[in-house]
């Protein structure tokens, strides 16, 4: 075999190869064409139905974003109200609290002064009304034993302690 022979072998099976590598890339290219079309018409479907959702949420932002803005100054502008004026309960309960205290102490003051006065006074009563009654109890009970000797004539001998004795001591 000669070199022409050889050579032109070989480029015959270059030229089939190139051939080959030219098919391939146009079946490559005729489906990627295909694909890159099904694409675009799924990419315009998905446009068609996701759009006017796109466009209605932009308008319905659009349209509730300064309310959401109004709303959200104004939460803020409640919760400081709120914190001020539960500072202003808490330390109103605080001086209410103090305040109950000093009176209850002073009232219990009060209670237990009156309490040792009516004390006093009942120990004083007691004493005052006491008193004269053994005093009188005495006196009745002489004059009894002795009304009762005179009745009988005869001296009897005293007991040396009597019921009525034992009731009378305090």
């Amino acid at each position: 075999m000669n070199s022409d022979t050889l050579l032109l072998v070989f480029v015959a099976l270059t030229g089939v190869a190139v051939l080959l590598q030219a098919v391939v890339l146009l079946a490559i290219f005729l489906a990627m064409r295909k694909t890159t079309a099904m694409l675009q018409q799924q990419l315009d479907e998905l446009r068609t139905s996701v759009m006017p959702v796109v466009t209605s949420t932009q308008k319905l932002l659009t349209s509730v974003g300064p309310n959401l803005e109004a709303a959200a100054k104004d939460l803020a502008e409640i919760t400081k109200v709120l914190r001020a004026q539960s500072a202003d309960i808490q330390a109103s309960a605080g001086q209410m609290l103090a305040q109950v205290e000093r009176q209850t102490t002073r009232i219990d003051g009060m209670f237990t002064r009156v309490l040792d006065t009516v004390d006093r006074a009942g120990t004083v009563l007691a004493d005052t009304i006491n008193t004269p009654l053994r005093q009188i109890s005495a006196l009745t009970a002489f004059a009894k034993a002795a009304l009762g000797a005179l009745r009988s004539g005869q001296s009897q001998p005293r007991p040396s302690r009597s019921a009525a004795d034992e009731d009378m001591f305090v």
